[in-house]
């Protein structure tokens, strides 16, 4: 399945721009995909000249005597005047998430749930939007470039400085607020959220807390995306509202209360997913995050995830008696902000409920209040006490006019989406035959890009061995589970963590598909065999045979396989079988019904000892293992019995 990147829809969508690739060189043709083009674009006001963006590479805002209990925070890695780049938080490999999940359900099986005790959990997410511009001004989106190279007036709050709206920014949130299942809203608006901070060099933040461009979506979790046990097999979250709003400024902290900005993030584009407050366990909670994630990655519409600080989420928790459910009003609410791991939102849900609980039991009363969470703490801490509507003084912005979204827009925008993770996975698993396992390890790993190597590998595949997808149902299946097993298995055994990989949008690595799909074309023929297979994606790897080289590389170094004969392996069995009266004699007692079991351990020890004793470069296990079991059935138990 060929997926539209975002970028190329701005470029069709706002310039009439049509790449070669995009809506016509898909895998899965997107009808009317070509044939449309706005001819009005009620979301796009008449475009002033283009503004330099301001560059102050030396600027450091410097903040003292700053709050030490402030959130999103990040530690600093240096206290020299220019901070070095970060590097990118390596990915952790989703096949080791599950494993490691895995573990934790077995062994806090009970911290699902407290008897006598109901949890209510609503969550925000905020996903940075995959657009090339800030939302309201024309400065570049970054991430990990040199501090405040990427600074409009508008970002710095320049007096003077007005707001203009890049339409780009609405092609991505769209894509996100379809995804999760949302009805548009043809007219939003935008307001002020004021509050006083050193990351908000206005004092307010632009959003869309009273009008959202989009409302009434919905996510589907079920047991396979890591759901707690208490809730079945599929339970669905309701969500309220998507909200277009700007981010804040990056704050680094340094000894003495000193704190550095880095403006390049202030006015960065995200969106808000706001969902109704219906999640009961804290792993429903998580797996809700994970799912937002890989649902935002399918769709191209977030630059990063929750691994690289793309995505963050802020959970508001309370708790109730359980004979007070569910009739009775919720507990009072506390919010836990910015958190980065899914791990994190499983296990502050969990210290905060504990935490709820203890104090109700005591006697006291929960305060309305955010708070915070450190990775490996086991509870919250207070930050301020909780803000309300009046505390933020909301007030339409005076400086934005409506954002009016056209139903052409939608339904073209629609129309584009793809297939998403879920129908991708059922996909996977009832016509390509895999496991529902590797199905959602292929959806997730890389942000999505695995899944999209995993199509060019099998396309390429297919097409060397000259199928025009016409093929039966069982060899389809083959082919794609051949594909599947090194796209996950072979390849993740190259690295100890996929980004090393090198995976790319469109679904490119360090090992071309073309180069790995040439690998398997021959194995698949039985050209070459499996640990040549192996060697050779190892070279490729390694840089070691050049892009498009495989075949070339099996030619210099006489890698073909050249297998022995059914007469030459019946030899090697007859030598290795000689003397092995005892082992024999299980396959006899099973053919005379005193064993009930096959002895198919026997069976694969007189294979092992046919691949030692032969030369194995010249043999298949699958082929020594045939043969070996017809000798016995033919030649060596009739043999046995007629001595007896």
């Amino acid at each position: 399945m060929g997926r539209i990147p975002t970028a190329e829809l701005c470029r069709y969508l706002l310039s009439g721009q049509l790449s070669r690739r995009g809506c016509v060189h898909l895998r899965r043709p997107i009808a009317a995909t070509a044939a449309w083009h706005p001819t009005t674009r009620p979301l796009q006001p008449s475009r002033p000249s283009r503004a330099r963006p301001v560059t102050t590479r030396s600027f450091a805002t410097q903040a003292h005597n700053a709050d030490p209990d402030a959130d999103a925070l990040d530690t600093p890695t240096s206290s020299s005047l220019t901070p070095p780049r970060a590097p990118v938080p390596p990915v952790v490999a989703l096949r080791k998430q599950l494993k490691e999940q895995k573990k934790k359900k077995k062994k806090n099986a009970d911290n699902q749930t407290v008897p006598g005790w109901e949890l209510t959990v609503g969550i925000e997410i905020h996903a940075q939007l995959n657009t090339a511009r800030k939302l309201f001004s024309p400065a570049a989106s970054s991430f990990n470039d040199p501090p405040n190279s990427h600074v409009a007036p508008f970002d710095a709050a320049v007096p003077g400085s007005q707001p203009l709206f890049q339409p780009e920014t609405v092609i991505p949130a769209v894509r996100a607020a379809l995804a999760l299942g949302c009805a548009i809203q043809p007219v939003s608006r935008f307001d002020r959220k004021h509050y006083f901070h050193w990351d908000q060099p206005a004092g307010y933040q632009i959003t869309q807390y009273y009008h959202p461009f989009a409302r009434d979506g919905r996510i589907v979790l079920y047991a396979r995306d890591g759901i707690a046990p208490e809730d079945g097999d599929r339970v669905e979250i309701g969500i309220r509202q998507v909200q277009l709003e700007q981010d804040t400024a990056k704050t680094t902290a340094h000894p003495g209360g000193v704190h550095w900005l880095d403006l390049n993030r202030v006015g960065l584009p995200l969106i808000e997913i706001i969902t109704l407050p219906q999640i009961r366990h804290p792993a429903t909670a998580a797996a809700l995050v994970r799912k937002v994630q890989t649902l935002l990655a399918a769709v191209d519409a977030c630059v990063y995830g929750m691994e690289a600080g793309g995505l963050r989420a802020d959970v508001n928790v309370s708790v109730r008696r359980a004979e007070d459910a569910p009739a009775g009003p919720l507990g009072t609410r506390t919010e836990i902000k910015n958190l980065s791991s899914f791990k994190a939102v499983e296990d502050a849900i969990i210290a905060e409920r504990d935490r709820q609980i203890a104090v109700l039991e005591a006697g006291g009363v929960v305060q309305g209040e955010t708070r915070g969470w450190s990775l490996g703490s086991t509870e919250t801490r207070r930050l301020r006490a909780k803000e309300g509507e009046v505390d933020y003084r909301y007030m339409p912005d005076p400086d934005l006019g409506p954002l009016v979204i056209g139903d052409d827009l939608v339904a073209h925008l629609a129309s584009s989406l793809g297939v998403l993770p879920d129908a991708e996975i059922d996909e996977l698993v009832e016509r390509r035959g895999l496991s529902s396992k590797d199905a959602l390890s292929l959806t997730t790993l890389d942000n999505g890009a695995r899944i999209q190597y995993f199509y060019n590998v099998l396309g390429a595949l297919e097409e060397r061995l000259g199928l025009g997808g016409g093929g039966d149902a069982e060899g389809d299946q083959r082919h794609a589970l051949l594909a599947a097993n090194w796209c996950l298995h072979e390849l993740g055994k190259l690295t100890e963590l996929p980004s090393d990989l090198g995976m790319t949008r469109d679904g490119e690595c360090r090992v071309p598909s073309a180069d790995l799909a040439a690998i398997l074309s021959h194995l698949h023929r039985r050209e070459i065999t499996a640990k040549v297979a192996k060697e050779l994606l190892w070279c490729v790897f390694r840089g070691e045979i050049a892009t498009g080289g495989v075949t070339q590389a099996i030619d210099e170094h006489g890698l073909w396989f050249k297998e022995l004969s059914e007469a030459e392996y019946a030899e090697i069995a007859d030598l290795v079988a000689e003397g092995e009266t005892k082992v024999l004699g299980e396959f006899l007692r099973f053919k005379q019904g005193k064993a009930k079991a096959y002895p198919h351990g026997k069976l694969m020890f007189l294979v092992g000892k046919m691949m030692r004793a032969g030369p194995e470069e010249r043999m298949d296990p699958a082929a020594a293992e045939r043969i070996m079991r017809a000798r016995i059935e033919d030649v060596y138990l009739p043999a046995m019995e007629a001595g007896a």
